[in-house]
């Protein structure tokens, strides 16, 4: 690993020749509780997930140990151009190997939108390292979709935003150009992240979930439909929030908190 190549305060670490950049940020007082490794979502970074929104502050001074990192093809990680690099099971390897190298045998985890996709990939595939898991912005799509409309990749290619017809590509390419997104890696990942999960994989995740969303959230689904298919999993609606509103809602950030602190 090496620090301070990727930007300030990241560090870099490589898992099978993929370059991935994180942050590390630990409690001033003791740590308590397992770690929290956080996953953001499409066309986001660690920093415009979790740093902006302040979840980086409110789990340290929780007392957790945060890790979060982009992913590959986002923020200061390493860019591909092939769909078959964001296989989303190669993407959740990327998490388990953050864990390896940060020498974190159990950790719990949060993933956003796209991150909860690569979150239940690793829990299915890692069960084992993982305390809990909260997915945020994303319901029963899970199960019923492969991943975002394959337009969004051609919103991603289009010569400018003014030339995307469609509303709801031309809110992901407008997201995309402020979080200064590199366009051609997006859509690749759009392509390749498309790997579907069954209600029985669902089902054999056997560990505590918390499934977070907004009540006026239409990107993800239905979370209450997916809450049913885990074994022990709930929800909490957060009124009146979509899909980009939530992320940094106080009532997501409540919920997480006593979630984590809640016994197994």
């Amino acid at each position: 690993m090496s620090e301070g190549e990727s930007g300030q305060g990241m560090i870099e670490f490589s898992h099978q020749g993929v370059r991935l950049a994180f942050i590390d940020e630990r409690p001033e007082t003791q740590s308590r509780g397992n770690p929290v490794l956080l996953i953001h979502g499409f066309a986001s970074t660690h920093a415009v997930n979790w740093v902006f929104p302040q979840w980086m502050k409110t789990l340290t001074g929780a007392g957790r140990r945060v890790i979060a990192f982009d992913n590959r093809g986002h923020g200061r990680s390493q860019k591909f151009y092939d769909p078959a690099a964001y296989a989303l099971p190669e993407m959740a390897q990327d998490a388990g190997a953050l864990l390896d190298a940060l020498d974190i045998p159990v950790a719990d985890v949060m993933g956003y939108s796209l991150g909860g996709r690569i979150a239940v990939f690793l829990a299915k595939a890692h069960g084992h390292r993982l305390g809990k898991m909260i997915i945020g912005g994303l319901g029963d799509h899970l199960v019923n979709r492969v991943g975002l409309p394959l337009s969004i990749a051609a919103a991603m290619e289009a010569p400018s935003i003014e030339s995307v017809a469609d509303p709801a590509d031309r809110t992901f390419r407008s997201f995309a150009e402020a979080t200064k997104s590199d366009l051609r890696a997006l859509a690749a990942c759009v392509r390749g992240a498309r790997q579907a999960l069954t209600e029985a994989d669902v089902r054999a995740i056997d560990m505590p979930v918390l499934i977070v969303m907004g009540t006026e959230d239409h990107v993800g689904g239905d979370p209450h439909a997916l809450a049913k298919l885990f074994r022990r999993a709930r929800v909490v609606d957060i009124l009146g929030r979509d899909h980009n509103q939530t992320v940094g809602d106080k009532v997501y950030k409540a919920s997480v908190l006593a979630f984590l602190e809640q016994s197994p």
